[in-house]
């Protein structure tokens, strides 16, 4: 497992000043959104010119890209606005091996027409089960056309919203360019919380051989704000167990937490990923 980082975190008036401060930490891999280009991060158009711009910057700090954002409502209650959004996606797929990446992160959307990270009652009639299919057949007619893969991530306020549905939508479609962005925190609630292994368990069943990318986001329950890795419930160890024995091997994207806490978050990662051993063995003597 790598160590990367959601490009948002860092607050600069220029993309430099984004990847320099990266660059500066020991980062390599970066989550990026293009917000940090003073953009939409799902702009109307996207020329050539922006497209090597952005990736000379990249290879100016070393850096590599592991994904861009392309999350938006895949299911909005609007059906044009849907439909725009979706188009504006489909470009971004188009234009993202420019930005030297072939993974655009995605949301399955909420029936909540101002907030697609908000829970609605609707999001799991079947009309919203078919409206997702509907969006992500076109967008995956799309990656399919220049080899790109969309990453979709259970989260619990959207269709999507545990791992079994997660291996549903897999299961539909059956397109290898479909995975899965795993965030344990994502998967957990307050009434959870204490069969967290189990739910972790239950997760890597289902998805670990599709899993593209990992977060490392710490559970914050019902507070509002970032939060570091570490100072809250997750169980670290375990979780980091699990990702290593389903064989992913890709990036694991520091997010949700503020710019102060990045060396902590750092620190706590690699400390779990050097005991890999102690891991194993803590995790299995409280099993």
């Amino acid at each position: 497992m790598r160590i990367a980082i959601f490009s948002k975190t860092f607050h600069r008036p220029t993309l430099d000043q984004v990847l320099a401060a990266i660059a500066k930490l020991g980062i390599r891999e970066v989550h990026f959104n293009l917000a940090c280009v003073g953009l939409e991060p799902l702009p109307a158009e996207l020329s050539t010119a922006q497209c090597s711009e952005i990736c000379e910057a990249f290879s100016r700090y070393g850096l590599t890209m592991c994904g861009v954002s392309g999350t938006f409502n895949a299911i909005h209650p609007d059906k044009s606005q849907r439909a725009e959004l979706t188009r504006r996606a489909c470009i971004l797929i188009e234009r993202c091996h420019e930005f030297g990446t072939n993974l655009v992160s995605l949301c399955t959307g909420t029936r909540d027409a101002e907030n697609m990270w908000s829970d609605h009652s609707a999001n799991q009639d079947p009309a919203a089960w078919r409206d997702l299919c509907d969006t992500l057949k076109t967008l995956l007619a799309t990656a399919n056309r220049h080899q790109v893969f969309l990453g979709i991530e259970p989260e619990q306020a959207n269709v999507v919203n545990s791992a079994a549905a997660g291996r549903r939508l897999l299961d539909h479609f059956r397109s290898p360019r479909l995975k899965i962005i795993l965030d344990a925190a994502n998967l957990m609630h307050v009434d959870n919380l204490p069969q967290m292994r189990i739910v972790l368990d239950e997760a890597f069943d289902l998805l670990g051989p599709d899993i593209i990318m990992a977060h490392a986001k710490e559970f914050i329950g019902e507070s509002n704000g970032p939060c570091a890795p570490g100072n809250g419930p997750l169980d670290w160890g375990y979780y980091l167990m699990k990702l290593r024995e389903s064989g992913f091997r890709g990036p694991l994207v520091l997010h949700n937490l503020g710019e102060a806490s990045v060396t902590d978050g750092i620190s706590l990662l690699e400390s779990h990923l050097a005991n890999k051993r102690d891991i194993s063995c803590e995790a299995a003597a409280t099993n």
